[in-house]
């Protein structure tokens, strides 16, 4: 009977922390990984809220497409890298083309949340929130 009086405490002290955590990620970054699209270096900074780009050729242009098939990122870039910030995506996923002619190199990013700010209420008070 203890045994299962502990379980049951156990349960109600874990269950609402399942989705508590430190620092989750902003978004997620899906590569692609296509013989022909390794020339082309696709990560996520640090923090998760900047995508880079590098090439050893020129990067002509980079677009991408969200659920709602509308374009929130076109930029011509003519260059070999790019940083793209993330910040001012929808939430969900999103297209990313980087075009490098003749070729197309199509990879997904997930946004997966917003990031946090502190809205100051008073000199020694701060709420944290989201935005």
């Amino acid at each position: 009977m203890k045994l299962v009086n502990v379980i049951i405490v156990f349960v109600f002290i874990t269950f609402p922390l399942k989705n508590t955590y430190a620092q989750g990620d902003f978004a997620i970054l899906k590569k692609n990984v296509n013989v022909r699209a390794e020339g082309l270096s696709q990560k996520l900074n640090k923090t998760k809220d900047t995508l880079i780009l590098k090439s050893d050729r020129i990067i002509q242009k980079v677009y991408a497409v969200n659920m709602n098939y509308e374009r929130e990122v076109d930029i011509d870039v003519r260059d070999t890298s790019i940083k793209i910030p993330l910040t001012n995506l929808s939430k969900g996923k999103h297209v990313f083309v980087a075009v490098q002619s003749p070729l197309r190199l199509v990879f997904t990013v997930k946004i997966i949340g917003d990031k946090d700010t502190l809205v100051a209420l008073d000199s020694k008070l701060a709420l944290k929130t989201n935005n």
